[in-house]
C-alpha cells in the first residue's frame, strides 16, 4: 500500500495479462483490492507455472478456480492467508490436471485436512506439500465424517513426495494427513510442527518407508486442555527414534522439540534413543529444544560424532559447564547456537575464546553468559539477552 492509498487492482491484472501473455511466474501479496473478478484474468496467462497469493482476502474459491482453469501448466501454488477460500472444488480441478508439485496451504481457516482428498491423481505428482492451520481454528473440521471415509477408502500414493510440512494438523489412525505419512518412499524432509496425535508407529512407517530421509524435523504440544481425539495419548518413545536410526541411514538433519510450555511434553524420548541416532547416521546438524534428558553425559558423548557441524541448544537444563567445555572436542563443530540454557556460565565458553574451532557462536537469552564472555570464542560472535521468558 503506497502512501497515496493505491495498489494493484483488478484492471491492473488485467493490464498485465494483455501486455505480458508470456508469464510463468506471479506473486500477490497483501493486494487487497483484487477481487475474483480481476483473478479470472489469469485464466489468460497459459504459460503461469507458478502462482503466489499471500493475503488477497477478496478472494475466494471460485476466483481460484478460474485461474487454474485458464493455467493448466501450473506446477506451484501457494495459498496464504486467503480468509475468504471456502469453497475447493479448484482442489479437485488441480487434481484432474496431474501437474501440480509444489503446494502450499496456510492458515487458510475454512481448508481442511480432509479436504486435501480431493487432489485425487495429483498426489502421485506432488514433490513438495506444506499445510499450516491456524492454531485457533485446529479442530475446525476434525469431526468431518464423510472425509474420513474418502481417506480411508481411496489409496493415497505419494511416489513422488519429497518435502512434507505440517503444522497444527491433526496425524490420527484414518484421518487425513495420517494417510499420507508412511507412504512417501522418496521422501527427504519431513518437519511435523504441533500436530496432534502423532505416534511411534507413525514414525516407524515413515522411516521404513522413507530410506532417503536426510532432515527430520519434530514439535509436539504440551498443553495438558487439548481435547484427546484419538484413543490413546500423544506418545512417542525410543522405538520411533531407533527405528529411524536403523533405516534412515542418510539423515543428516534432526531438529527436537519436545514442550511448548512450562510442562514436559508426551513424548518420552530418553538420552539412549537421541545417541542412536547420532551414532547411526551421518548427523551434520542437531537441535534440541527442552530436551531434559540431553546432559552432560549426552555432550560427552557427541565427542565421537564425526559428522556434526551445527548444534543448537535451547531450554536444555541439565547441561553445565562440565558438558560445554567438551565442545571443543567435537571434530566437525563448526556453528553452536545456545539460547535460555541456564545451567551454563562464561566458565562453559573459556576453552573456546582464541581457539579458533568455532565460525559462528550465537548466544540467546542465557542469564549467566555474559556479552563478555563470548568475545573471541568463535571468528563470528552474536549475543542477546532478554530475560523476559524466565518471568
Amino acid at each position: 500500500m503506497s502512501r497515496l492509498g493505491k495498489q494493484l487492482d483488478d484492471q491492473g491484472l488485467q493490464i498485465l495479462s494483455i501486455s505480458c501473455p508470456l508469464m510463468t511466474d506471479l506473486t500477490l501479496s497483501y493486494c487487497t483490492f483484487i477481487t475474483d473478478a480481476g483473478l479470472s484474468h489469469l485464466a489468460s496467462f497459459s504459460h503461469l507455472s507458478a502462482l503466489k497469493l499471500i493475503f488477497t482476502p477478496r478472494i475466494s474459491g471460485f476466483g481460484i478456480l478460474s485461474a487454474v482453469m485458464g493455467c493448466k501448466n501450473l506446477t506451484l501454488l501457494h495459498l496464504i492467508r486467503c480468509l475468504n477460500v471456502i469453497s475447493v472444488e479448484w482442489l479437485e480441478y488441480l487434481g484432474k490436471l496431474e501437474t501440480l508439485e509444489d503446494l502450499c496451504i496456510k492458515n487458510c481457516r475454512a481448508i481442511g485436512e480432509g479436504d486435501l482428498i480431493k487432489l485425487g491423481p495429483t498426489w502421485r505428482k506432488l514433490k513438495r506439500l506444506q499445510f499450516e492451520v491456524d492454531a485457533n481454528y485446529r479442530y475446525m473440521k476434525v469431526y468431518d465424517r464423510l472425509a474420513i471415509d474418502q481417506w480411508q477408502k481411496q489409496w493415497i500414493p505419494c511416489d513422488s513426495m519429497q518435502e512434507l510440512k505440517v503444522v497444527n494438523g491433526i496425524i490420527s489412525p484414518g484421518r487425513g494427513l495420517a494417510c499420507v505419512v508412511g507412504k512417501c518412499k522418496n521422501l527427504e524432509k519431513i518437519h511435523l510442527d504441533m500436530c496432534v496425535g502423532v505416534r511411534d508407529s507413525d514414525i516407524i512407517r515413515l522411516a521404513h518407508k522413507s530410506s532417503n530421509l536426510r532432515s527430520i524435523s519434530l514439535r509436539f504440544p504440551s498443553d495438558f486442555s487439548l481435547p484427546l481425539l484419538m484413543n490413546n495419548p500423544i506418545r512417542l518413545t525410543d522405538r520411533c527414534l531407533e527405528a529411524l536410526a536403523l533405516n534412515c541411514t542418510q539423515l543428516e538433519s534432526v531438529r527436537l522439540s519436545f514442550c511448548d510450555g512450562e510442562f514436559p511434553s508426551f513424548s518420552s524420548f530418553t538420552l539412549h534413543g537421541i545417541l542412536t541416532l547420532v551414532e547411526k547416521c551421518p548427523i551434520r546438524e542437531l537441535s534440541l529444544d527442552h530436551v531434559y534428558s540431553f546432559n552432560d553425559v549426552g555432550m560427552e558423548a557427541l565427542c565421537s560424532a564425526q559428522y556434526l557441524q551445527t548444534l543448537e541448544l535451547t531450554r536444555c537444563q541439565e547441561i553445565t559447564d562440565e558438558g560445554l567445555q567438551l565442545v571443543g572436542q567435537y571434530p566437525q563443530l563448526c556453528t553452536l547456537r545456545l539460547s535460555k540454557c541456564l545451567g551454563i556460565t562464561d566458565d562453559g565458553l573459556k576453552p573456546l575464546v582464541g581457539s579458533l574451532k568455532l565460525k559462528i557462536l550465537a548466544v540467546d537469552d542465557c542469564p549467566q553468559i555474559s556479552e563478555r564472555g563470548v568475545q573471541g570464542a568463535a571468528a563470528s560472535v552474536t549475543f542477546k539477552q532478554d530475560l523476559s521468558w524466565m518471568y
